[in-house]
């Protein structure tokens, strides 16, 4: 069990990796969350008065939650007790609870409890902390890299402040590189031209927004850099370990970068949409699940304005199967960008829709008897097909009569645009509605 307390002013040990060593212990030492930690904001208000208040720490990995949650516990007067979920259970959650019991009875001190990847908790580990935050027994501070509405209890969030995180930018990565390399207390120590800046860049890119992650990096090519004087990218290139592009594949990242794709295609921006594709692939999503959205833009954004979108579409899917990667990956470029730039139209999409809520609306109405099927004598008795009129005995092939049952005659359901084909496709349709309503005045 990762179970630990000890007071705010207790400091890691020397001998403990730099990501460790180097976090900061005060909030204005804090760089790349300035939304959330510069001077007059809420939190910075809290953790100055001492008025810490339960939250969640939401963001990626190496952008600071632990190291926020330190800070607050630093410079406030409270008993810090840490957990991770994926370690600890409601027992330990239990014991923890019994003992802050104690210490307000005995001492007058709150409890200030951080748990380390919240959402790991199931649902009752995560309610055994309900009632005792909201009595104030503990103030709670969960960190999770997932979105707290879809994995933290709605009634635990609802008692909690949300706080997101982002993803730390390159410059806030080389000020962390540049502090760690020069401080002699707890960083490197080294001179600040130890390492080029070029190298320095290079160890930031290849981080990927993680500042624990830069640190690693920055630590194992000064402790293998022997003699040289300034190590630069060339040197230092095989010893950095290149972060995989942030993604998880049954997470909001997923549903975020999926969602820029179709926004980029709709939006009818070719740039915007082959960077979320390879922004997809090098992160190792499913060409088929890529493939799979776009046979759905073509029929849903798309539409008739360019009836070759979903063949171009399907042509894609049929390529990639053929070839696998990276020979297919053109494949879905090629679609990518024949999408975006194609005419848009949702009316087919939009006339879906409308059809489905008038089938719910009006249930089974009654087929109209001139276009129902007379197969016997008896049915064509009954009224069957009489009145139906042969489309190929009319001129140019349309006949003026109604399909619809007779309650919804006259609705349309269908409104195409003027944009591509879809123009040609409304003129057709206004024409033979200019026929159906010449030949019911006549």
């Amino acid at each position: 069990m990762d179970l630990f307390e000890h007071t705010a002013d207790q400091t890691m040990a020397g001998a403990a990796p730099l990501a460790d060593r180097m976090r900061p212990r005060r909030l204005e030492d804090v760089v790349g969350q300035e939304h959330i930690t510069a001077k007059g904001c809420l939190l910075e208000r809290a953790v100055g008065e001492d008025r810490a208040f339960s939250m969640i720490l939401w963001g990626p990995p190496g952008c600071g939650k632990t190291t926020l949650a330190n800070v607050i516990a630093k410079q406030t007067k409270n008993q810090w007790v840490k957990i991770s979920a994926v370690l600890s259970g409601v027992k330990d959650v239990r014991q923890i609870i019994e003992a802050a019991k104690e210490r307000r009875r005995l001492y007058n001190r709150r409890t200030l409890l951080f748990v380390d990847e919240i959402h790991r908790f199931n649902k009752s580990q995560q309610d055994a902390f309900l009632f005792h935050v909201e009595n104030g027994l503990i103030t709670l501070i969960g960190a999770t890299t997932e979105n707290p509405s879809f994995e933290v209890n709605p009634a635990l969030v609802s008692r909690c402040r949300v706080f997101a995180l982002n993803s730390l930018p390159q410059d806030a990565i080389v000020q962390i590189l540049n502090r760690a390399l020069i401080d002699k207390d707890r960083g490197l120590g080294l001179s600040s031209h130890s390492f080029s800046k070029a190298a320095i860049d290079y160890i930031s890119a290849a981080s990927d927004g993680d500042a624990r992650a830069a640190l690693t990096n920055l630590e194992v090519c000064a402790f293998n850099r022997g003699e040289a004087k300034t190590l630069d990218v060339e040197d230092i290139r095989a010893m950095v370990a290149q972060e995989l592009l942030r993604h998880d594949k049954a997470g909001e990242e997923h549903f975020n970068l999926i969602s820029a794709f179709i926004k980029s295609v709709r939006g009818s921006d070719p740039d915007g949409a082959m960077y979320w594709l390879e922004r997809m692939l090098a992160a190792g999503d499913d060409p088929i699940y890529i493939l799979r959205r776009m046979i759905r833009l073509a029929t849903e954004d798309i539409g008739l304005a360019d009836p070759g979108a979903l063949t171009m579409a399907m042509n894609a899917d049929t390529s990639f199967r053929r070839l696998g990667r990276p020979e297919g990956d053109g494949s879905l470029y090629q679609a990518a960008v024949y999408l975006a730039t194609a005419p848009k139209s949702n009316a087919v999409y939009a006339a879906q829709r409308e059809v489905q809520e008038a089938v719910k609306k009006y249930g089974t109405l009654p087929v109209p008897m001139h276009i129902r099927n007379a197969p016997t004598g008896l049915m064509k008795q009954m009224g069957y097909g009489k009145g139906y009129k042969y489309a190929h005995d009319y001129k140019d092939g349309y006949a003026p009569q109604s399909y619809l049952p007779e309650s919804l005659e006259g609705t349309r359901f269908y409104h195409p645009t003027v944009r591509g084909y879809e123009k040609t496709v409304k003129q057709r349709l206004e024409a033979w509605l200019n026929l159906k309503n010449n030949a019911k005045e006549t």
